[in-house]
């Protein structure tokens, strides 16, 4: 990813789940807040509740190829970490990619028109 770095601390997470604006679909939760910096972090989170490895992994691979795809169409100087809830097992590429552009518009993290 291009102007993207990861968050892996356990704080920066916590930070955003407190301090930071939030939506929420279906599949999943997404917190976001402004940093000031010239990049994104993101940080992915999903629970074992949601399944064993396999699935677990499978979800975060989607959730990452989506964003990556749309990386250039995201505003810059944000932390976002998204969250995958329990449906997000069931759900197809389409669906998380989908519900992924609504809470990025509810958040407004598009530039300019977005996905």
């Amino acid at each position: 990813m291009e102007f993207t770095d990861t968050l892996k601390k356990n704080h920066e997470f916590r930070r955003l789940y407190s301090k930071g604006k939030s939506a929420a679909s279906a599949t999943l939760a997404v917190y976001c807040r402004k940093t000031g910096r010239d990049f994104n972090r993101i940080g992915y989170t999903v629970s074992k509740k949601i399944g064993n490895a396999v699935t677990r992994n499978r979800i975060r691979r989607r959730l990452r190829e989506i964003y990556r795809l749309h990386e250039g169409e995201v505003q810059r100087g944000y932390d976002v970490v998204i969250v995958a809830r329990h449906r997000a097992a069931e759900a197809d590429y389409h669906r998380l990619e989908r519900d992924l552009a609504r809470a990025f518009s509810s958040l407004s993290l598009w530039k300019e028109e977005g996905m």
